[in-house]
């Protein structure tokens, strides 16, 4: 259960890297405002600042699922890095979450994007609690 959770918490965090770089790097490109339901180049333009913003949440969230795996896979169970690690997952993996599913409640256009971004880290969280209770 452990190596999985780690290995969903990657995922989760891996994913978040990449809305990282579409809102942060590449949010007034076509291809990645259309992604993003934005109507035209002049409100990609507009949003834009907004978009850097919220892409550096993602990024600092996915660094703290990268950590926290780490810290698990190199603590033994019970550890200090262990707990640390547990910890940043379940914070920020369980934030990751939580983020998904205020995007499911805004609009059931929102729907999809919302499940890709919520299931790894419900996986990663799930699968790590059952790690820790058995």
């Amino acid at each position: 259960m452990t190596l999985a959770s780690l290995l969903f918490a990657f995922l989760a965090g891996a994913l978040h890297v990449f809305i990282f770089i579409m809102e942060s790097l590449t949010w007034t490109r076509p291809a990645t405002w259309k992604r993003f339901g934005v109507a035209s180049q002049s409100d990609a333009e507009t949003t834009r600042s907004l978009a850097y913003n919220q892409g550096f949440y993602n990024l600092f969230l996915a660094v703290g699922a990268f950590i926290g795996a780490g810290l698990v896979a190199v603590g033994g169970a019970g550890s200090a890095q262990a707990v640390a690690g547990w910890t940043l997952i379940f914070s920020c993996c369980g934030s990751m979450l939580l983020a998904a599913a205020v995007l499911a409640f805004t609009g059931r256009k929102y729907l999809r994007a919302a499940i890709t971004q919520g299931t790894t880290p419900l996986i990663a969280v799930v699968l790590g609690l059952l790690a820790i209770l058995r």
